[in-house]
């Protein structure tokens, strides 16, 4: 398995609970791409997603995730495997008895993170990055749905990681919110972090132009998708 790929998958079986989702799967996505899964509902691609942050455990075939070998994967190691990976999900999983700034405090928290000015420091950075420092008392009901969908993007980045890894992170936006939002991500990966988005939003997919991986019949696919003109 190459050093220089951030994710590597090499004739991986995904199943869940009892049931095949993917065969044989082989994957390479190098440090720094952004990486499109992108197929029906039903597919695989949230699955591969949960794959990769240990979620579902990988029983047959090999994988590498930031330098942890997902085979075999110890569940003592997985948390320190997912301080290397920032995940953004769909249904945005915020903590609703506490306001933004202590969702993301409580998480350096949970990561052994002990000086409070560190931690405040910290969480101001991330959400300055994602243009919200302004709703940091703010309660998670009180925010839009891209509001939060953007506390969830500055939630992954408070460890700093390699690896974004985000599932369907534009699914309940309308489309304005969806392009400032693929924007962040953008960024992010002009700044060398590796990206990966499931999605099913091929208008955004044109917008931003990246590889593009069709998962359909228990299968993926390199896949090209012609830039809409502008």
């Amino acid at each position: 398995m190459s050093e220089e790929n951030s994710i590597e998958l090499v004739h991986a079986d995904i199943v869940l609970r009892d049931h095949q989702v993917l065969t044989d799967i082989n994957l390479e996505i190098k440090t720094g791409e952004f990486v499109y899964f992108i197929g029906k509902v039903g597919s695989g691609k949230s699955s591969i997603i949960k794959t990769l942050n240990a979620e579902i455990p990988l029983e047959k075939g090999e994988g590498k995730v930031a330098g942890y070998q997902l085979s075999g994967l110890k569940t003592r190691d997985i948390p320190f495997l997912r301080r290397k990976l920032g995940v953004v999900f769909q249904d945005f999983r915020l903590l609703s008895d506490r306001n933004v700034f202590d969702n993301l405090a409580f998480v350096l928290k949970a990561t052994d993170w002990k000086d409070e000015k560190e931690i405040a420091d910290r969480v101001n950075a991330v959400l300055e990055m994602v243009a919200m420092t302004h709703k940091s008392k703010s309660m998670p009901h009180q925010l839009s749905g891209g509001e939060q969908q953007r506390v969830t993007i500055a939630r992954a980045l408070l460890n700093n990681p390699e690896i974004i890894l985000a599932d369907e992170p534009t699914g309940n936006l309308d489309p304005q919110t969806s392009i400032e939002l693929l924007q962040i991500f953008k960024d992010l990966n002009d700044q060398g972090k590796t990206i990966v988005i499931a999605t099913h939003d091929y208008p955004l997919i044109r917008k931003f132009p990246a590889r593009i991986i069709t998962v359909d019949d228990q299968k993926i696919y390199e896949t090209v998708i012609k830039r809409k003109e502008e």
